[in-house]
């Protein structure tokens, strides 16, 4: 398995509004820090992705996964994504850049950036 599997399947999952497959490429100790707020916990996080995020009605589109040679950490070996989140009208919502870490086949950390 690449480190940019659990990656590729997170995407899948929120898109689809996966929680079992969310929590599937989730550490237990999985933390997001977001522009508006930090999560930490695999099954609080879910929980926030499901029920609580400002909107559901999203598409992300990944224009780019990449995987830095030196990019290994204490933690984990890191994936860093590019793209864009669209409404299911198509309307573009943003851009971002997501920072992974990702440790034996799970997404440990996760940091969104947005333009």
């Amino acid at each position: 398995m690449s480190d940019t599997d659990p990656v590729e399947r997170y995407y899948e999952a929120v898109d689809a509004m996966d929680a079992d497959g969310l929590a599937a490429v989730l550490a237990p100790e999985f933390r997001h820090d977001r522009p508006d707020r930090t999560i930490e916990g695999r099954d609080r996080f879910v929980e926030f992705m499901m029920e609580e995020r400002p909107r559901t009605d999203t598409v992300h589109a990944v224009d780019t996964l990449f995987l830095p040679e030196a990019a290994d950490d204490a933690r984990g070996r890191e994936v860093a994504a590019h793209g864009r989140l669209f409404a299911d009208d198509g309307e573009e919502l943003f851009a971002f850049v997501d920072l992974f870490t990702v440790a034996d086949g799970e997404i440990v950390d996760l940091r969104t950036f947005t333009k």
